[in-house]
């Protein structure tokens, strides 16, 4: 858990970060501590914080970490502070904690919407609102998680797709399946080759999973085709 180092209450001088290299809208944009100290800082120095997170650093303002003021991160920056944090060499923070999530709260706080990456799931988020104590982001995750789970059966449809595989790959590629994905049926194209001493042949294994509507137009080409490869298949 961070901590904050109550005997490092002084603040740098003119070796600060810069807004733009340390303060990323999105955590695909963030820059090391190390990189942006070599940058000075414009304005009232005191009002700006800079957060290591996991080895990306973050530069925001008090104003911004002390929009929740029972949170973690607004008890973090006070001067009467009870928690004891380290810090690197350029004066962050240092807080254990994955950067990509952070970047979520941290923007949560900037702005007051809950705006997600590619690749990032609303219950990671919601991991580290509840670790940072952010308590209307915490509310806000757990309606929407609740919503999605209550999505009623019209809202679904099962997608298909299409996989090609050769004989001697088709034990482990059923075996293996996963994230929602089952098996629906496997059709011989009739195409056979040697490999070796032995014939194979390869199969067209159709498979299938459950997915939100918001999901399905980029599914539909695939679903077409799996749907007339179904038919093919069975009148084989």
């Amino acid at each position: 858990m961070a901590t904050v180092n109550l005997n490092g209450q002084s603040r740098e001088g003119g070796g600060g970060a810069s807004a733009s290299g340390c303060d990323p809208s999105s955590s695909s944009s963030s820059a090391s501590c190390s990189a942006a100290s070599q940058y000075p800082i414009q304005g009232k120095k005191d009002q700006w914080i800079k957060l290591n997170v996991g080895g990306t650093c973050f530069l925001t303002t008090k104003t911004t970490l002390s929009r929740d003021p029972n949170s973690f991160l607004s008890r973090l920056i006070q001067e009467d502070s009870d928690l004891i944090s380290d810090r690197d060499e350029t004066g962050a923070y240092l807080i254990d904690r994955d950067p990509r999530y952070f970047a979520p709260v941290l923007n949560y706080l900037r702005h007051g919407k809950l705006v997600l990456d590619d690749g990032l799931s609303e219950e990671g988020v919601l991991e580290e609102a509840e670790f940072y104590n952010v308590t209307h982001l915490i509310g806000l995750i757990k309606d929407n998680i609740a919503r999605r789970e209550q999505r009623p059966a019209a809202d679904k449809k099962r997608v298909y797709r299409v996989l090609q595989c050769q004989e001697n790959e088709l034990t482990q590629m059923v075996s293996t399946m996963s994230d929602g994905w089952r098996f629906e049926q496997l059709i011989n194209i009739g195409t056979s080759y040697n490999y070796g001493a032995e014939e194979n042949a390869e199969f067209l294994c159709v498979v299938s999973k459950e997915c939100a509507n918001t999901l399905i137009g980029r599914e539909n080409e695939s679903n077409d085709r799996a749907k007339v490869l179904q038919q093919k298949g069975s009148r084989m």
